[in-house]
């Protein structure tokens, strides 16, 4: 395989190679089932192949898009003039593909599964960030993944520019309204995580400005304020006065999220990033060219 571009750069570092091969394997094996029958028609002999984007974009998930193919085809040769992170117009052409036939016809369908779930993924994302530029607002998106899928949505939010909230219930401990319920308090919740896990983040969910004051005392990394109306959160911001970072969530959507950024929150936690997913239209058609 080649590139014609650097491969995605350290900001939006891919999931380890086994993640990656992991997917693709269970992708492959849900469409092949026992096999390819409408593939065995064909004459298996080298061929080449474009990718076209029928609308524009933000690329992401090239590296499932190549595992997919080379899973099938070890000799396979796919040259990218794109890298993931790129914006891309409707029409162009960021992917030229060598390889054999039937190969490329038993994969095309995962391989453009991949493609259109990410690169959605991280077009919705670079839309959230630029709604927000120029506050100090950083776009995070939560645990709102597609099953089976959480590394790869997540590698790309990072490709449309946003960041990562906690990848799973065990890098971060995240105190909620019902762990509150079953512990006593927010003192007594943030006490116990803090005597159980103290190397991990710790993170409070509030609902008003009452909480709010009682999770600024008892110390967390972080205070997620959820469900504020903006005067709420601008109420938060300056009670808060910098103290602990405040990240606001609840429902964002695109329209709405400026305002949000200007109420002076450190974060934004958006789930609609990998929740709403609309897939981008990709195709992937044989071509006589030669070059």
């Amino acid at each position: 395989m080649t590139h014609d571009c650097p491969p995605p750069s350290a900001a939006i570092a891919l999931p380890p190679a086994s993640t990656i091969a992991d997917d693709v394997a269970r992708a492959l094996a849900e469409d092949l089932g026992t096999g390819d029958v409408s593939a065995a028609l064909v004459p298996d002999r080298p061929c080449q192949a474009v990718l076209t984007a029928k609308e524009p974009c933000v690329l992401a998930g090239s590296a499932w898009f190549d595992a997919c193919l080379q899973s099938l085809d070890p000799d396979v040769e796919i040259i990218w003039t794109a890298r993931d992170g790129t914006a891309i117009a409707a029409g162009a052409s960021p992917c030229r593909i060598r390889g054999h036939s039937r190969a490329l016809l038993s994969a095309e369908r995962s391989a453009l599964n991949f493609l259109q779930t990410l690169s959605a993924t991280a077009t919705t994302t670079a839309r959230y960030v630029a709604a927000i530029a120029g506050t100090r607002a950083r776009l995070l998106d939560t645990r709102k993944t597609l099953p089976g899928l959480r590394a790869a949505q997540k590698y790309a939010v990072r490709a449309g520019g946003g960041g990562n909230h906690r990848i799973g219930l065990h890098d971060a401990v995240m105190i909620k309204e019902n762990h509150i319920h079953a512990l006593g308090s927010i003192a007594g919740a943030v006490a116990s995580a803090r005597r159980r896990y103290p190397t991990l983040p710790l993170i409070v969910e509030v609902e008003d400005l009452d909480q709010l004051e009682q999770a600024l005392a008892a110390g967390p990394d972080r205070i997620l304020i959820d469900n504020f109306r903006l005067a709420d959160m601008r109420r938060a911001v300056a009670i808060a006065a910098g103290r602990i970072p405040l990240e606001a969530s609840g429902g964002t959507e695109l329209d709405a999220i400026r305002a949000i950024a200007e109420t002076g929150v450190d974060f934004i936690s958006v789930g609609a990033l990998t929740k709403h997913v609309r897939a981008i239209d990709f195709s992937l058609r044989f071509s006589d060219r030669h070059d």
